[in-house]
């Protein structure tokens, strides 16, 4: 059953996830840890929190990624340089951002992002 304190934490933690990709980025994603720890399995928080965190690993990752490309490609004096990071802002990070978004709305329902597929 979602409770209210359940349903709070889960809008935190996809607000959190959301700060992390965009205004604070280390100190967002460690409070999201923070309250991942407080969660117990099988709760809406706990989804909320799991699904921010997962997200904001991935995000990072694809940071890592573009990163290595930059290097790869050519050091930071190449004109590829700003092509990878253009790109990588414009489709990949404004994606995650979207996500977040989306994810924290949903967290408002206190629905699992899977019954958005499902329902009719």
């Amino acid at each position: 059953m979602n409770t209210e304190v359940n349903l709070k934490r889960a809008t935190t933690s996809s607000l959190l996830s959301l700060l992390n990709l965009t205004a604070l980025p280390v100190i967002a994603f460690v409070i999201l840890l923070i309250i991942y720890k407080k969660t117990e399995a099988d709760t809406i928080d706990h989804y909320y929190a799991l699904l921010g965190i997962k997200t904001n690993l991935l995000a990072g990752i694809a940071l890592v990624v573009v990163t290595a490309l930059v290097i790869f490609m050519g050091g930071f004096d190449s004109p590829w340089t700003w092509v990878f990071v253009l790109s990588y802002f414009v489709f990949v990070h404004a994606m995650f951002i979207l996500f977040a978004t989306w994810v924290m709305v949903r967290s408002w329902t206190g629905k699992k992002l899977t019954r958005a597929f499902l329902s009719k």
